[in-house]
């Protein structure tokens, strides 16, 4: 379903993030985040040359994140492209501070409390949560794969995480039936 149609409106700022994940030859995997933001207008900008211009991205950030099948991170790079200050590259280095962490419950928290405030770019934080789901989209099956080989198998922490994903719902009893906790027949067949 698409969205309605918007009212008339002026288009004046884009955010794209594109995110990738790729297993590396040493069984760790990299997952790789890439922000810019542009204006459909040029402003004032005295660090940048007097302007940015319309169309040229205000900020452009890298991040790559090298995690462990059990998403603990092994290395962390950022790199500043573009910004609208010159001062904002230097933040990039402090998220090497996140070796060590593993993403998971409070995984946030301790990434605000290591390069939180003025430690850190808003934008290279806002990268952080989207790298963490882009982690969890390009281990899955790995991590599947890992979890069928074990005797017993707990329940997936990912059942009850979404709509798609209730444990009396259709997709838990067709992809792990024993969790599922739904009535008899409710594949609709």
């Amino acid at each position: 379903m698409l969205l309605s149609e918007p009212v008339e409106r002026k288009h004046l700022h884009t955010r794209t993030i594109t995110c990738e994940g790729f297993k590396r030859n040493d069984d760790l995997w990299d997952i790789e985040a890439h922000l810019t933001d542009t204006k459909t207008y040029a402003f004032e900008n005295r660090e940048r040359g007097g302007e940015i211009r319309a169309g040229e991205p205000v900020h452009g950030m890298r991040v790559r994140m090298t995690i462990d099948l059990d998403f603990t991170i092994h290395a962390m790079e950022a790199a500043t492209e573009y910004s609208p200050y010159r001062v904002c590259g230097a933040a990039a280095d402090g998220m090497k501070r996140l070796v060590g962490l593993r993403i998971g419950p409070g995984w946030m928290r301790k990434v605000k409390q290591r390069i939180g405030g003025t430690s850190g770019c808003t934008h290279l934080l806002e990268l952080l949560p989207v790298l963490a789901t882009t982690a969890y989209q390009t281990l899955h099956f790995a991590l599947e794969e890992r979890e069928n080989r074990k005797p017993s198998r707990p329940r997936p922490a990912i059942i009850d995480t979404c709509h798609a994903l209730a444990s009396d719902g259709p997709v838990v009893q067709r992809q792990w039936p024993a969790f599922y906790t739904g009535g008899e027949d409710e594949s609709g067949g």
